[in-house]
């Protein structure tokens, strides 16, 4: 899809649920590089202090010389930061568990909900001509997470396919309200996509029967299947696209980045 739809600059998009293992570094990871496939230009920013994305795409600890903490909280050239990744078009700031203590250096900054909006608007930026910015962002909703819906035009919420699933969704939309009035009023809801699912399994389809009545048009059409293979590919460090490109895994998040890529109007 053409780009001439979007204003110039990177889409952003925040990947966020508060609740742990929903499935979010995971699509962090294989929906970047589903993009890239679509010959799109990708920046995942790992925002997580587990660096889990960071793995996941390659990048050893050792490397991780500058970071997002770094990125946040220093005076630092973004060339210094932004890596690339073995994936061709894909390039990521990685996290270590330095971020861990950013929460608490962030809360005496006067400006600590927007320092990663700054960041990634900072001129520079445009000469790496990125179509998109993914966020992965930590299992909770603290400054971090705050950090990433001001700098970012959409959050998308992996949501797993388990009894209460819709129920830590109220807490969320909450924060992403009080985003909207008090840093990012354009901010929205880029979509809900439901992970882990077994059409084997009654639970399953209903939780994605009350998704959907309940969130409508939100819920992508995608969901992502349990797939061992999306399971095995982090520890191979790549995305399951490249680890095995004809699971079912990797086809589901392929019909994720063509559902985002048409719903690219910011």
């Amino acid at each position: 899809m053409s780009d001439l739809s979007r204003p110039s600059g990177p889409k952003i998009i925040a990947i966020a649920n508060q609740k742990g293992g929903v499935g979010k570094t995971t699509t962090t990871i294989n929906l970047a590089a589903a993009l890239v496939e679509q010959k799109q230009r990708v920046l995942v920013i790992d925002l997580d202090p587990q660096g889990n994305a960071s793995t996941g795409l390659g990048i050893e600890l050792d490397d991780r010389e500058f970071t997002t903490y770094e990125l946040l909280l220093e005076d630092i050239d973004l060339d210094q930061v932004i890596m690339s990744t073995e994936t061709k078009g894909l390039h990521i700031v990685a996290a270590t568990v330095d971020l861990s203590s950013a929460d608490m250096e962030l809360i005496s900054n006067e400006k600590r909900s927007f320092l990663l909006h700054d960041a990634l608007r900072q001129t520079q930026m445009d000469s790496y001509a990125f179509d998109y910015i993914l966020i992965d962002c930590p299992p909770s909703l603290n400054l971090l997470t705050v950090n990433a819906m001001i700098a970012a035009h959409s959050v998308l919420v992996p949501l797993q396919s388990e009894f209460f699933a819709l129920e830590g969704l109220s807490q969320l939309m909450l924060t992403i309200r009080e985003v909207r009035q008090n840093g990012n009023k354009d901010l929205r809801i880029e979509g809900v996509l439901l992970t882990m699912y077994d059409r084997r399994n009654n639970l399953s389809q209903q939780v994605e029967q009350d998704a959907r009545s309940n969130l409508g048009e939100l819920v992508y059409k995608t969901v992502i299947p349990r797939n061992v293979r999306v399971s095995e590919a982090p520890s191979y460090a790549m995305p399951v696209l490249s680890y095995d490109s004809g699971s079912k895994g990797a086809k589901a998040y392929r019909d994720l980045a063509q559902e985002v890529l048409a719903n690219s109007v910011i």
